[in-house]
């Protein structure tokens, strides 16, 4: 029934969004016990973000999608109240990313005024939060990896992954936009 649940919502949700089913068990491991570092290299305790809802977005700096940082940057300026932006640079697909944490930083500030968190780049297939993301026995239900950079994930106040939007889905549409 649970997989009935989730395919149907699956196939009428807007296309390149996925959402939580409603009545899920979420796992043991929580998105409060992640600890990674920034992009400046100092450890971030992701408990830092309870009662936030978090925006999750792989990025990379030579990429089609990488002028979504104007509106990544846009989301943060306008609703940075109700929605916390961690931007995760990886070289994942096409070599997108190939600078170092300085090269990516520096770039992100200077091309896009970029003030909204950045982390070390990480690689999305093999990465601890990456993996609880997209595998259900961690997050409760999403199997959804990026297939390209700027995929987005969504957690609620409670640290709870609620909805996965692919690379085409624009920061500030509707479908983000509705969730705030």
């Amino acid at each position: 029934m649970k997989k009935l649940k989730y395919l149907l919502l699956k196939l009428f949700s807007p296309k390149g969004v996925s959402s939580r089913p409603i009545n899920t068990i979420m796992s043991t491991k929580s998105f409060y016990d992640f600890k990674l570092k920034s992009i400046e290299g100092k450890e971030i305790d992701f408990s830092i973000y309870k009662g936030k809802k978090v925006l999750i977005v792989n990025t990379a700096s030579e990429c089609g999608y990488t002028p979504q940082y104007d509106e990544l940057q846009k989301l943060h300026e306008i609703h940075g109240n109700k929605l916390t932006i961690l931007g995760f640079p990886a070289n994942n697909f096409g070599g997108q990313e190939p600078g170092t944490n300085a090269d990516i930083d520096s770039f992100c500030r200077k091309n896009f005024g970029v003030t909204f968190q950045l982390f070390e780049k990480v690689d999305v297939k093999d990465n601890t939060l990456y993996n609880w993301l997209s595998d259900e026995k961690e997050n409760g239900w999403n199997t959804e990896v990026p297939t390209w950079n700027f995929c987005k994930y969504l957690i609620n106040e409670k640290g709870e992954l609620v909805k996965y939007y692919s690379s085409a889905v624009n920061p500030m549409s509707n479908e983000i936009l509705k969730m705030l």
